[in-house]
């Protein structure tokens, strides 16, 4: 095994954006059944209308030279090619943090934090806020591909970060992460306790998404509201994670051949996951930088190599949960928590012994935080982070 860390700018041919353009403006069309509503998945209207700005409008080569402005690099570890961003604060005093996305995402979520987090000075904040900023792209997502032989666990992933972090110098930081991240970001004390001064969560849950329904009766205020969504989540929201988990091969082929297919697999979850007091998934995100992250699901083919991340984790889940040890155990590094207005995580559940130093609760913003409301999320975890420096 190599410790080499190679510099990386991202450069998709020519004829591959063209590919794009053509394969999308080529769609055969569905018949559209049941209305325009969201009930039964991304209307035909909206996706129409998406795809051909997609197709005609949106201009991949400027998203990529903004992704450029920010220094990439990949490197090996366990087998698995680790591709990430790495931004340097301006600031002697800066305290490095690194950022792991989830899924439908990519670090593109987090382009527009990126600045405020490594240089406050320049964005109107403190210059003692500011962070180093390591944004691996997880394995089987963007430039992290293809999946090692050794698939894809949290475990595993944790420890790759722990690694990568040691191959940068670092001695110190703290972890941020949301959806699959946060999991990633919870496990980093466990496998690097010396050296996680604190973890940041966003993009959490309820509960399991295969575990039983909530009773909302047990509850009262924002946490009923968010149980009765966690339960309306769990009936009708989770046929993405039913399929991944269990037949992603069939899956890829449609995601890896039909650019519109992987538009409308990812766009769902824009709709349904993003700030419930806004309509439409573009609204709710930049146009641009919503099709920019499916675009690199496209051109890196990560609709069908994320499909089988998930299922590699579920199945990692599903057997650690199966082996009845009882809950992972305790760090003692320090836990923040922001929960975002379409988040469904309940603090009574989370947090049952109120052992999480640091807990906000937002009226906006939702599952993309950093996409939706990025001032906010960048202003939780510098709130966080001050008293670890």
């Amino acid at each position: 095994m190599t410790n080499e860390i190679r510099p990386f700018r991202i450069d998709i041919p020519a004829a591959e954006i063209e590919g794009l353009r053509a394969r999308v403006s080529a769609t055969r069309w569905p018949a559209a059944a049941g209305g325009d509503g969201w009930d039964r998945g991304v209307p035909a209207g909206y996706l129409r209308g998406l795809a051909e700005y997609w197709a005609t409008g949106f201009d991949w080569r400027a998203e990529e030279a903004a992704l450029n402005e920010v220094p990439q690099f990949r490197t090996e570890i366990d087998g698995q090619t680790i591709h990430f961003f790495h931004a340097r604060s301006p600031e002697p005093g800066a305290l490095p943090i690194v950022l792991t996305h989830g899924w439908p995402s990519s670090p593109v979520e987090f382009m527009k934090a990126v600045g405020p987090l490594t240089d406050p000075r320049s964005h109107g904040g403190d210059p003692g806020d500011a962070f180093h900023v390591v944004l691996p792209s997880l394995p089987g997502y963007g430039f992290s591909n293809p999946i090692g032989e050794a698939g894809f666990n949290l475990f595993g992933v944790a420890r790759m970060w722990a690694e990568l972090m040691r191959r940068l110098g670092y001695e110190r930081y703290v972890a941020q992460g949301t959806d699959v991240g946060s999991g990633v970001a919870g496990m980093l004390p466990m496998v690097d306790p010396e050296r996680v001064a604190g973890v940041h969560l966003s993009g959490t849950g309820a509960a399991p998404p295969f575990g039983p329904a909530l009773d909302p009766a047990g509850f009262s205020g924002a946490e009923r509201d968010r149980a009765q969504r966690f339960n309306r989540f769990r009936e009708e929201g989770i046929g993405y994670l039913v399929l991944q988990s269990t037949r992603p091969q069939t899956l890829a082929y449609s995601l890896n051949d039909s650019p519109v297919g992987q538009l409308a697999w990812i766009v769902e979850k824009f709709h349904e996951w993003t700030d419930p007091a806004i309509d439409l998934p573009d609204a709710a995100v930049d146009r641009d930088q919503l099709l920019a992250n499916v675009s690199l699901y496209w051109f890196t083919g990560s609709g069908a190599s994320t499909a089988h991340a998930v299922h590699d984790g579920m199945r990692a889940w599903k057997a650690f949960a199966a082996q009845e040890s009882g809950p992972p155990p305790k760090s003692d590094a320090p836990v923040g928590v922001a929960v975002f207005a379409a988040d469904t995580t309940i603090r009574s559940l989370m947090d049952p012994d109120g052992a999480i130093e640091h807990w906000s609760e937002y009226g906006e913003g939702g599952h993309f935080a950093a996409m939706e409301v990025p001032n906010l999320l960048v202003e939780d975890v510098r709130l966080f982070s001050r008293s670890l420096r």
